[in-house]
């Protein structure tokens, strides 16, 4: 695994989101710079508070010209029934061949309960309007992402 960082160009992607519309990583950054969050699995204990703080903190990411999107292996359908259980309020996009995962350097060996196996880790990319990665996002409790996002974008 070769995990992008910050300086790298953004690999370029347009995705599904739960709603099966084309969102494209260019289009976004015409406005904002993009928070892109890289989840295991939609509905999972971690990815459920990850993205449930990031809709409660949606307005604050604005007011710091940030927009999130989260990118997991899930199709488009797990998609929509994650946004409608959880009140989700942002793009969540599938990445089911795991191309993008793959190009961000996000995919590769994990081990849980004793087992090994591929798939994506929890890393976020700040990516600037330039499609320039501005920051890493490697290290933080699920419960807590939204916060380091926050301090992080504040302390610039």
């Amino acid at each position: 695994m070769n995990t992008l960082q910050a300086g790298d160009n953004a690999p370029s992607f347009t995705l599904e989101n739960q709603n099966g519309e084309t969102v494209a990583l260019n289009t976004l950054l015409e406005t904002t710079q993009v928070l892109v969050y890289f989840y295991p699995k939609a509905l999972t204990p971690g990815c459920t508070v990850q993205a449930e703080q990031l809709r409660d903190h949606k307005a604050q990411l604005a007011e710091l010209n940030t927009v999130a999107v989260g990118i997991s292996p899930d199709p488009v359908k797990k998609l929509k029934n994650f946004e409608t259980k959880k009140e989700l309020n942002f793009d969540l996009l599938s990445d089911e061949d795991h191309a993008i995962a793959d190009a961000f350097g996000v995919w590769g060996l994990k081990k849980f309960m004793g087992k090994e196996y591929d798939g994506i880790h929890r890393i976020s990319f700040l990516i600037g309007q330039d499609g320039v990665i501005k920051h890493v996002f490697n290290k933080f409790k699920t419960k807590e992402h939204h916060q380091v996002v926050i301090d992080h974008l504040s302390a610039q």
